[in-house]
C-alpha cells in the first residue's frame, strides 16, 4: 500500500438506520470504525415524500437504546430524521457523508476502500446500502423526458395538471391520493389486477373508494407504451388508449446496487430474487469477513426487511466480529 491509507477496525457502508446501528455496535464494543455515506444521513428516508407516515410504531425504529418519541403512534419522516440525527449526535458517531464508496479490494489480511475523498484499510467491511438508490425503469420510449419523475417528494407543483401515477406500491397511493386532494386529474396505472396487497391497512380503503366513485381514474392490467410531451400511450385489456398528460409518476420500485455487489465479489442468488450469498447466523457473505446488514440482504425481495425487523443484524454481526477479534 503505497497511498496514505486510514485504518479502521470496521467499514460500514451506508448510513441508514442499520448502518447507524452497526456503528453503536461497533464503538461499544472498542472497535475503531467509520460510516461512509454517498448521500445525507439515512439517505433513504430523506428521500421519502414529505408526508410519509411509517408503517412501523415508533419503537420498533429505535437503535442503540436512545427513545424514540413521536406525537403518533406512527411517527412521520420528519420525525425519524430529527430521531437518527439526535442517535448520531448523541453517540458521537464517526460518520463521513457525501462520501460514495467507489471501490472495494481484497488482499492478504483485510479490504482496501476507495471512497471519493479518500483510502480506508480495514479487518471488517459491513455492507448497509439498502435499496432506494436505483428505481425500476419503465423502459419505453420518452421516459427521459423531465416529465418523468421516479422519486415523488410533495403534491405542489402538480397542482391542475394531468398526473398518471404508475404502480400499486404505498409510495404510488400514498402519491395518487395527495396529488388528486392538492387538485391534480389523477389517473392510475397498475399492471396488476387490484391494488397492492401490502398498501398500509388504513389507506387501501381510502384509494379504492377514491376509485370506485371516480375520483380518481384506474386502469388495471395495463402498462405505458410511450410517453409524449403532453400524452401518454397506454396498453389494457380493452386496446391501446392515449391520454393527455402532463407528469409520470413512475413509482414502481426500487432495487440495490447490484452490479456494486458483482465488482466488490459478493455472490447473488441464480433466481430472480437476486439474494446475496451470506449466512444468516452470521450475515457473512461468501467473501470472508465481509457482511450484510439490513434490506441488502433480501435482494430484489424489498419488501422483507426493514429496520424493525433487521435491527437485530448488527448485534449479530459485532458479536462474530468480536469473536473473531478475541482468536
Amino acid at each position: 500500500m503505497n497511498e496514505t491509507c486510514k485504518k479502521v477496525d470496521v467499514f460500514i457502508v451506508g448510513a441508514g438506520p442499520i448502518g447507524i446501528a452497526c456503528g453503536i455496535e461497533a464503538q461499544t464494543a472498542g472497535l475503531s470504525y467509520v460510516i461512509c455515506d454517498k448521500g445525507v444521513l439515512v439517505n433513504s428516508i430523506y428521500n421519502y415524500p414529505a408526508n410519509m407516515r411509517f408503517f412501523s410504531t415508533s419503537e420498533k425504529l429505535e437503535i442503540g437504546g436512545v427513545p424514540f418519541i413521536s406525537h403518533n403512534p406512527k411517527p412521520t419522516r420528519n420525525e425519524a430524521l430529527e430521531y437518527y440525527r439526535r442517535v448520531a449526535m448523541n453517540k458521537e458517531l464517526n460518520i463521513e457523508l457525501y462520501n460514495p464508496v467507489k471501490k472495494i479490494e481484497r488482499f492478504e489480511g483485510g479490504y482496501k476502500i476507495i471512497t471519493q475523498k479518500s483510502v480506508y484499510i480495514a479487518d471488517y467491511v459491513i455492507l448497509s446500502t439498502g435499496f432506494y438508490d436505483l428505481p425500476h425503469r419503465l423502459n419505453v420510449p420518452g421516459e427521459e423526458l423531465d416529465k418523468v419523475m421516479h422519486y415523488y417528494k410533495e403534491p405542489h407543483p402538480f397542482y391542475n395538471q394531468k398526473v398518471a401515477v404508475v404502480g400499486a406500491s404505498n409510495s404510488a397511493v400514498d402519491a395518487a391520493l395527495e396529488c388528486y386532494r392538492k387538485g391534480a386529474e389523477v389517473t392510475l396505472v397498475v399492471r396488476g389486477k387490484e391494488i397492492g396487497p401490502r398498501v398500509k391497512y388504513w389507506v387501501k380503503p381510502d384509494i379504492e373508494n377514491r376509485i370506485a366513485e371516480g375520483s380518481i381514474k384506474a386502469y388495471f392490467e395495463s402498462e405505458i407504451t410511450k410517453i409524449e410531451i403532453d400524452r401518454i400511450k397506454l396498453k389494457t385489456p380493452t386496446g391501446e388508449i392515449d391520454l393527455k398528460n402532463d407528469f409520470v409518476l413512475a413509482l414502481t420500485g426500487y432495487e440495490p446496487n447490484f452490479d456494486f455487489l458483482i465488482h466488490t465479489g459478493v455472490q447473488l442468488g441464480e433466481d430472480e430474487r437476486k439474494i446475496p450469498v451470506h449466512n444468516p447466523e452470521t450475515m457473512e457473505t461468501n467473501l470472508n469477513n465481509l457482511f450484510l446488514a439490513g434490506v441488502i440482504c433480501g435482494g430484489m425481495e424489498t419488501h422483507k426487511w426493514f429496520i424493525e425487523n433487521s435491527r437485530i443484524h448488527a448485534a449479530v454481526i459485532m458479536n462474530e466480529i468480536v469473536k473473531r477479534q478475541k482468536v
